[in-house]
Formats: structure tokens, C-alpha cells, sequence
């Protein structure tokens, strides 16, 4: 746990990342569900790149803020964007398209976030703006990798359940449809039992080697 003048500082370099990380990755669902026939989201304003549309007042705020405080695995969720696979022209194969469009959402950012860092490193080592721009950045990739990985997980509702519901048999997608409701108490019991973090640890540290060395960083000399 870390003291209250630490977490306002660190809450200062996270705000940003994460709210943009959990918004936009509902946003490029909506976008990728209009492209592939249904409407819902842009009818309700959900395609809006305002995060205020998005937040959810405890998936946004109060539970990455008290991860945050705690010191432990972070994540958080925004309102879902809402998508009617009846409307998809391929329902169960086109929601599967849907589904991956978050997670890839974060993965562009976490490009955008390493431009970012290298940009800080390379031009702005002595100056306290650059600088803090550096440590968001660092926050941008690690949060939208978390994402990224957490909900490619292969279980209901995470985007990586709705994933392979598409590509599995029949059977097999009801089998995922009938876990879907608890899907969310599963995750909750992961994380409160310290797997969750195990679970993704490995890829994360795969991910982020990979992205660093893409730009020619240095995990060892990144603040």
C-alpha cells in the first residue's frame, strides 16, 4: 500500500492512460460493430471519443483507483458499448470481429504510448514536463497490454471468450454462452486469489520485451 502524497502523485501519471485505455477500447467495438452492419452504438452517441459517455463510476474510477492505492494488479472496465449481433451481417462470426476490435484498440495504443516514451528519452532527459510525460507513457503501455491480454483470455464476457465463441462449433459457443453470466465472479475470484496476475504475467513481460525492443528501448534505463 503506498502513502497517500505517492499514490497522488502516481494517480497523476495513470489517470490519463487508463481512462483512455478502458474507453477507447469500448469505442473501437462500437466502431467495428457499425463497420460490420449494426448501428446501436452510434445511435446511442457511444462512438463518441468523449470519455465522460464511457466512464463507469466503478469500473473506471473506484477500482483501478484502489488497485492503484494498493499496489496490486490493475484493470478496470467502462459502460460496454452496446451491440446487436442480430443486426451483424455474419452474427456469430462478425461479433468475433467485434470482440477482437477492443483488443486491438489497445495495442495501437500501446504503440502510441512507446512513440511517446522514445520521444521523452530522446529529447527530453533533463526536463521535468518531458520527463513526466515519460512515466505516463511508461503507464499507457503497461495498462493497455494489461487490457490487451486480459481480455484475449478465452473466458465470457472478456473479448477473448466472444472470440472463440465465434469460432468454435455450434455447441461449443452455447456451452460459452451458458458460462457467460459468471464469467465476472470467476474473474473477480482469479484476482482475489493472486491468479489472475500469474496468468497473465508471462505474456505481459513477452509483450512488453517485444514492444521495447520494436523501439529500441531499454526495459533497464526507462525511469
Amino acid at each position: 500500500m503506498t502513502d497517500p502524497a505517492q499514490f497522488l502523485t502516481t494517480l497523476s501519471i495513470w489517470a490519463i492512460p487508463v481512462l483512455f485505455a478502458i474507453t477507447l477500447h469500448e469505442v473501437a467495438h462500437g466502431w467495428a460493430a457499425r463497420a460490420l452492419g449494426d448501428n446501436t452504438a452510434a445511435a446511442l452517441g457511444r462512438l463518441s471519443l468523449n470519455p465522460i459517455r464511457h466512464v463507469d463510476p466503478v469500473g473506471t474510477i473506484v477500482v483501478p483507483a484502489v488497485l492503484l492505492f494498493l499496489g496490486g494488479f490493475l484493470f478496470g472496465w467502462a459502460k460496454p458499448v452496446p451491440v446487436n449481433m442480430n443486426n451483424l451481417h455474419k452474427p456469430r462470426q462478425h461479433m468475433a470481429w467485434v470482440a477482437a476490435a477492443g483488443p486491438a484498440a489497445n495495442l495501437v495504443m500501446a504503440l502510441g504510448w512507446a512513440i511517446l516514451l522514445k520521444t521523452a528519452l530522446t529529447f527530453g532527459a533533463d526536463s521535468p514536463v518531458w520527463t513526466f510525460l515519460g512515466l505516463m507513457s511508461v503507464a499507457g503501455i503497461i495498462i493497455n497490454l494489461v487490457l490487451m491480454i486480459l481480455n484475449l483470455l478465452p473466458l465470457p464476457p472478456l473479448d477473448g471468450g466472444r472470440v472463440l465463441a465465434g469460432l468454435v462449433p455450434a455447441n461449443g459457443a452455447r456451452l460459452l454462452d451458458r458460462i457467460e453470466p459468471y464469467g465476472l465472479l470467476i474473474l473477480i475470484v482469479l484476482l482475489a486469489m493472486g491468479i489472475l496476475g500469474q496468468v497473465i504475467a508471462v505474456p505481459l513481460g513477452l509483450a512488453e520485451g517485444w514492444l521495447y525492443a520494436l523501439f529500441g528501448l531499454d526495459p533497464a534505463t526507462v525511469y
